[in-house]
């Protein structure tokens, strides 16, 4: 397969540079007094990012380099890969057990999240699936019925980690991949009720997403139990401001915002660079989503225009989410904020999709 290649998206590569810049900056500033208290280091976790970030990068520039069209040919293999790692990190004595869930592989502090690399290996699997089958899609068990098993499964095995911000990323990219590839609207309106019935489900069956829904609601029933994550939160956003306390001055970084350098980072940042920095960051994501955008309607085939729908689906809904969690627009899930947050397999598999995404710029018409 040949096709004329030109430069890559650059306002897609500036705007992930400068969100990548103020995250590895906002690590430090947000980290630095938790890192202090747990190991003695002020740059315990910076030190770890900046690696993250050398590593993905490095990756990034891969991705972008190898024809997108490659990744057709493995998109079984991986989506059985990442469906494997699912079931190994269920293994009893093999998962490593972090905040409540079951979700990592590895030794100690260097690990990796299975679940996170299922994101992208659905991605491709579906954009494959559809842009082979797309005459197919309008009929529910021919089409669409298929897709959605394999979506259910991975969601299934996610969850039983548990990770609901991680499974509700992925079932919502590949609902919209799927919605966009020609799904009808009756279905998906059918399953979206089956979609709320079952997260009613979920939510009813554990008790501590009980108290989470409860806590969003009204988090002053209980401000040192559920509620305390987005009173936090909320009181870092407040004194920011317009142009914020200053850079390494927050006060909610004091131990008062949990996990400040991963789900509550845009909290510091906004307490810290106040409204004008909280803007300047969505901005850029608002440029890199739109040129995402542009990237998926200009690509040459299916195949990479499915793909480009589906990482920017999975980019947008996460900062979607994530910052929506953090303003209390949405219950506390867990998600982190793309390019921002703290961690590896986070950091490692946003910058190889935006690579992909980069090789199909390329080639868009």
């Amino acid at each position: 397969m040949t096709k004329s290649r030109s430069n890559p998206d650059w306002w897609i590569i500036l705007s992930t540079i400068m969100l990548l810049g103020i995250g590895i900056v906002m690590v430090f500033s947000a980290s630095a007094v938790l890192a202090y208290r747990e190991v003695g280091d002020w740059y315990f976790y910076v030190k770890r990012q900046l690696l993250f970030a050398i590593l993905g990068m490095a990756a990034l520039y891969v991705t972008m380099s190898i024809d997108y069209w490659v990744w057709k040919q493995w998109a079984k293999l991986a989506l059985t890969i990442s469906f494997a790692l699912l079931i190994v990190v269920l293994i009893p004595g093999v998962g490593l057990t972090r905040g409540g869930a079951t979700s990592w592989l590895g030794v100690g502090a260097f690990s990796i999240q299975p679940s996170e690399f299922t994101k992208l290996g659905m991605i491709i699997f579906l954009a494959k699936f559809l842009s082979e089958r797309q005459n197919k899609i309008t009929y529910f068990t021919k089409g669409l019925l298929p897709p959605l098993g394999i979506v259910a499964a991975a969601f299934a095995l996610i969850m039983l980690q548990p990770d609901l911000g991680t499974g509700t990323v992925l079932v919502g990219t590949s609902i919209l991949m799927i919605y966009v590839s020609g799904m009808r609207f009756k279905h998906l309106i059918g399953l979206g009720l089956v979609g709320v019935a079952g997260f009613a489900g979920l939510i009813a069956a554990a008790p501590y997403r009980m108290k989470r829904i409860w806590a969003f609601l009204d988090p002053w029933s209980d401000p040192l139990g559920s509620g305390y994550q987005l009173i936090q939160s909320l009181y870092a956003i407040g004194p920011g401001g317009l142009i914020g306390l200053g850079l390494g001055m927050s006060r909610q970084k004091h131990l008062y915002v949990p996990e400040p350098q991963t789900d509550f980072i845009f909290a510091i940042l906004a307490e810290e660079l106040g409204f004008i920095g909280g803007a300047t960051v969505l901005v850029l994501f608002l440029i890199l989503l739109w040129r995402g955008l542009r990237v998926a309607i200009t690509a040459p085939d299916l195949f990479g225009s499915f793909l480009a729908v589906g990482i920017i689906g999975m980019i947008g809904i996460q900062v979607i989410i994530n910052i929506g969690v953090v303003i209390g627009m949405f219950p506390v899930t867990g998600i982190t904020l793309p390019l921002l947050s703290y961690g590896g397999s986070s950091l490692t598999l946003t910058l190889t999709a935006i690579g992909i995404l980069l090789n199909i710029s390329r080639y868009s018409r």
